[in-house]
């Protein structure tokens, strides 16, 4: 998310074959880093080590007003936000879906700090403010030796929450590459950390191979890529290319499936992770497997609307071939 407001750049990395996994792995940071076209990465970088010491009530203060800034300066992406709140929540006024943008905004402001905090700071220190709730629907399908699918969306509070899990849980995570070099060797560093494997997410046989050693994978599954990988079904009762992905490897591997959703409480600074299993999955039918999972997230998202990540073309691809942006 961070990497969505910074100059980006083309990625050095690659990914390495481990275990006969595409695993995305970091060794040493690669000189071309300290090339002057990355010092105004760095500089971010260095600024949001100090931020990140704040204490939390100042760094969530300090996130709104990024957030407002972004709004004011974000162009396109505030055209995009804009658009989909309108398409996502008719029924709200002109001057409602004016304040949820905003709160949006402000949100991916706080998300960008949190980001940093996961990536630059061990998160025990925060543990103490994190409500679980699930974790036992997660171990129970642990128990069950099939491996698990931890399914999730775009909430603000993503990486956060990944790693609040971390601490309780040993699970593999799927990476999508940033095209900011520098961003992609910080948070690769992380993700080494935090989780057992990061495997790249082109790699479906790696993932299956590691569902069936009863590992625990961790993606989001609502992001919008393309009609070659994706079935058209409802979100917020609008076709939206929904990846199938999900429903081939319960298919495939017989591995429950459970959602994880996360938010955040700016009134007392705490956090709360929520895991669910989706019941009745995989049905057998592709497109009936995108609409139950579409309302999981659905459903998660109007729990808090402005925690979840508008800025992204949720409804870039159409059946009809046209555009909504």
């Amino acid at each position: 998310m961070l990497a969505a407001v910074i100059h980006r750049h083309t990625v050095p990395f690659e990914p390495a074959i481990s275990d006969g996994i595409q695993t995305v792995r970091i060794r040493a940071m690669p000189f071309r880093l300290l090339s002057p076209a990355h010092w105004p990465t760095w500089l971010l970088i260095a600024v949001a080590f100090f931020v990140v010491r704040l204490p939390i009530h100042h760094q969530f203060r300090l996130g709104r007003l990024i957030g407002n800034l972004l709004q004011r300066i974000g162009g396109r992406r505030t055209r995009i936000a804009t658009q989909n709140i309108e398409l996502c929540f008719p029924d709200l006024s002109a001057q409602e879906r004016v304040r949820l943008t905003k709160q949006v905004f402000e949100s991916t402001g706080i998300a960008i700090i949190e980001t940093a905090y996961t990536w630059l700071r061990p998160v025990d220190a925060l543990l103490p403010r994190v409500r679980f709730h699930g974790l036992e629907v997660l171990q129970t399908a642990v128990n069950e030796g099939k491996g698990v699918l931890l399914v999730g969306a775009h909430f603000a509070v993503l990486d956060l929450g990944g790693a609040f899990l971390a601490a309780h849980f040993d699970f593999d995570c799927i990476y999508r590459t940033s095209r900011n070099s520098v961003i992609d060797y910080i948070s690769l560093r992380r993700r080494n950390s935090l989780y057992g494997h990061v495997i790249e997410r082109s790699d479906v046989r790696g993932t299956v191979r590691q569902l069936r050693q009863s590992r625990t994978i961790w993606y989001a599954a609502d992001q919008d890529n393309g009609r070659q990988h994706s079935v058209f079904a409802p979100f917020f009762g609008i076709p939206a290319a929904t990846i199938n992905v999900t429903s081939r490897l319960a298919k495939i591997s017989g591995s429950p499936v459970i959602f994880m959703s996360h938010f955040r409480d700016e009134s007392d600074c705490s956090w709360s992770v929520h895991l669910r299993r989706v019941e009745a999955y995989p049905t057998g039918d592709e497109i009936a497997d995108a609409t139950l999972m579409n309302h999981v997230i659905e459903r998660e998202i109007r729990i808090h609307p402005a925690q979840y990540l508008w800025l992204h073309r949720r409804f870039k691809t159409m059946p009809d071939g046209t555009r909504k942006y």
